[in-house]
């Protein structure tokens, strides 16, 4: 009978892997290894900040390119290692396990990576794409604006006018990541005039960030902690020409398919938290503590821990989907929106539960958890919120059964 169950079980878990290729399930375990044995060890000193946090995560980071894990979804062309999004799922998520590890191993930049490859020209690859890939150039991305609510594009007030080959930018940006640290940041400002369809007057432009007229106007704490977030503003920044991305006015195209990527890619790491919550709830439940308090026998315990393993399969299935959707040029903003939701949701309730179940060490600093915790709460809003997400899934739910009778979930 045991054996028969174990045959059954290898076999299952095999049927279950085979959506992913060999070398995808290889890098997934080398890459789960790494950040178990050499970058969670280092996370205590990793939050500390400042200098020393600066110097060992540059460490990490030479460690992770020596063993072959950096930039492992940059594009082929560019010392990539995976074209599928599908397939980078399952490494994402070990890569995920560690708040720290998206510098670690340059996964915070594979976004730009790619959408620099797509739409930049010669000399935007040349320039910034190139020494991005190498680890000798960080990005950022202006989006959102101060004094608006959200990151909508027809509030959008940051303005580049062109002139003599150059353009010439004037606004505020803020929420901005890796502000302190970037060394450039693409800027979407409005390039067209206001009686302009709105689709055709806003466009993404590259500034390095030692451009004249640059300038951080200040670092932006997260929930009492600092974590890359910023302001910066621009005054009569010039920039050439070439440095655009794409045509002149196709900023909100552009945005669109930035957003549909970089969701999942973040919804990716979500997970990856969410089972490092999930592993660290199951460590505590078969503690010597967690035992001498009969955690195991708890009713509330066990549907703690059933809670968070639906929420994170479900998730890690609807992002799996959404994935293949982008692999095969037929990305559905429904099943990019829903899988976003969802892989938040995850990581909210894993995290919640674990540090309830850790009591008062949940809530220091003595565990990871708070860390994790924070950013689970970020992950409600970063890359569109809730209330946006929902509402624009509905009515695009709502406008189908308009055409169409049945929704085919298949």
């Amino acid at each position: 009978m045991l054996q028969a169950y174990q045959e059954h079980r290898a076999q299952y878990q095999e049927d279950k892997a085979s959506s992913h290729t060999e070398a995808a399930r290889s890098l997934s375990r080398e890459v789960r290894k790494f950040v178990d044995k050499v970058v969670i060890p280092c996370e205590p000193r990793l939050a500390e900040g400042g200098d020393l946090a600066a110097q060992l995560q540059a460490e990490l980071t030479e460690k992770a390119r020596r063993a072959g894990f950096w930039g492992l979804f940059y594009p082929l062309s560019h010392g990539g290692k995976i074209a599928s999004l599908e397939d980078y799922l399952i490494v994402a998520e070990q890569e995920g396990r560690s708040e720290f590890s998206s510098a670690i191993f340059g996964s915070h930049s594979a976004l730009d990576a790619h959408m620099l490859l797509k739409f930049g020209g010669d000399d935007i690859r040349k320039n910034f794409l190139e020494p991005m890939v190498t680890g000798k150039a960080i990005p950022s991305y202006g989006m959102t604006e101060p004094d608006h609510g959200g990151s909508f594009p027809a509030l959008i007030t940051t303005c580049a006018h062109l002139s003599n080959g150059n353009w010439t930018i004037n606004g505020r940006k803020w929420f901005v990541g890796n502000a302190e640290r970037a060394t450039f940041v693409t800027v979407l400002a409005r390039t067209g005039k206001e009686e302009i369809d709105m689709r055709q007057t806003l466009s993404m432009i590259l500034v390095p960030t030692n451009s004249p007229g640059f300038r951080i106007e200040r670092q932006i704490p997260i929930l009492g902690r600092f974590l890359g977030q910023g302001e910066m503003s621009f005054t009569d920044v010039h920039i050439p020409e070439h440095n655009r991305l794409g045509e002149s006015g196709s900023g909100i195209e552009l945005m669109s398919q930035r957003l549909r990527l970089g969701r999942l890619l973040r919804a990716m790491n979500w997970v990856g938290l969410a089972q490092r919550c999930f592993d660290l709830m199951g460590a505590r439940i078969n503690s010597r503590r967690g035992l001498s308090a009969r955690l195991p026998h708890k009713q509330l315990v066990r549907q703690h821990i059933a809670n968070a393993y639906q929420a994170i399969a479900g998730a890690r299935e609807l992002i799996r989907i959404a994935a293949r959707g982008i692999d095969i040029q037929c990305p559905s903003d429904v099943r990019i929106n829903v899988a976003k939701m969802a892989a938040s949701h995850a990581l909210c309730i894993a995290s919640d539960s674990a540090v309830q179940l850790y009591g008062a060490e949940g809530i220091s600093d003595l565990t990871p958890l708070s860390g994790i915790y924070r950013i689970a709460r970020t992950s409600r809003i970063l890359d569109g919120t809730d209330e946006s997400l929902i509402s624009s899934t509905g009515r695009r739910l709502i406008d189908f059964f308009k055409e169409e009778n049945t929704y085919h979930f298949g």
